[in-house]
């Protein structure tokens, strides 16, 4: 597999790229929901992941994860949650808001791969999607958890329950709704992009074009 970051796959990064700050500056990307906020963000990020790879993955999760920390202090629209945790430590919030979308970013590329190999591309792009959202949702709350569990603020929200009780909650239909979101969404534009060769090709396991 090319290794090299093809002029087709940068217009795709930019593009993409371009999206994501389109996305941050509109209602077009976040859907806010009481402290949290359904976003389609993800979308964009496995696009990336899947048309470049690992790195194109993690520019736009880094794009998205800029974007996110930016709301905790008003710049594209307001995160309930962001401003308070903003508040309580401005570094903490970045680290929250940033890492995750990267390391989501950056192991979808690699996920891609392993999928494609065993499996046609359309449904190598539907994991992806899938898992773009489940990835975004598991890093952001842990990350949340880890630096912010023992927080006054994190105490009231979790009210005494058990932790993944209290996620599986705090989550709820968020999360399934970006999941689904993502999952059919990625995998529709995915295979649109393959088919117009912005997809690399596999290895030899899956060398041929069939998609189906």
């Amino acid at each position: 597999m090319n290794k090299k970051i093809t002029i087709p796959q940068l217009v795709i990064l930019g593009l993409m790229t371009a999206i994501l700050l389109l996305m941050a500056y509109t209602p077009l990307g976040y859907l806010n929901i009481g402290p949290l906020a359904i976003t389609f963000n993800v979308i964009p990020v496995a696009i990336a992941a899947i048309t470049v790879g690992p790195l194109g993955g993690a520019i736009a999760g880094g794009v998205f994860g800029l974007t996110s920390f930016l709301q905790c202090i008003g710049v594209g629209g307001t995160s309930a949650m962001g401003v308070i945790l903003f508040g309580i430590n401005p570094v903490f919030a970045f680290v929250q808001r940033f890492v995750p979308r990267v390391l989501d970013g950056f192991l979808l590329g690699y996920l891609f791969r392993i999928v494609r190999r065993f499996s046609n591309v359309s449904l190598a792009c539907m994991v992806t999607g899938f898992f773009s959202a489940f990835l975004n949702t598991l890093f952001f709350m842990s990350a949340l958890i880890f630096l912010f569990g023992n927080t006054e603020y994190m105490q009231e929200l979790i009210g005494g329950k058990n932790i993944i009780l209290f996620v599986c909650g705090f989550v709820g239909i968020n999360a399934v709704f970006e999941m689904a979101a993502s999952t059919i969404i990625t995998g529709a534009v995915g295979l649109a992009l393959y088919k117009a060769r912005f997809v690399p090709a596999a290895g030899k396991a899956v060398g041929t074009t069939r998609t189906a």
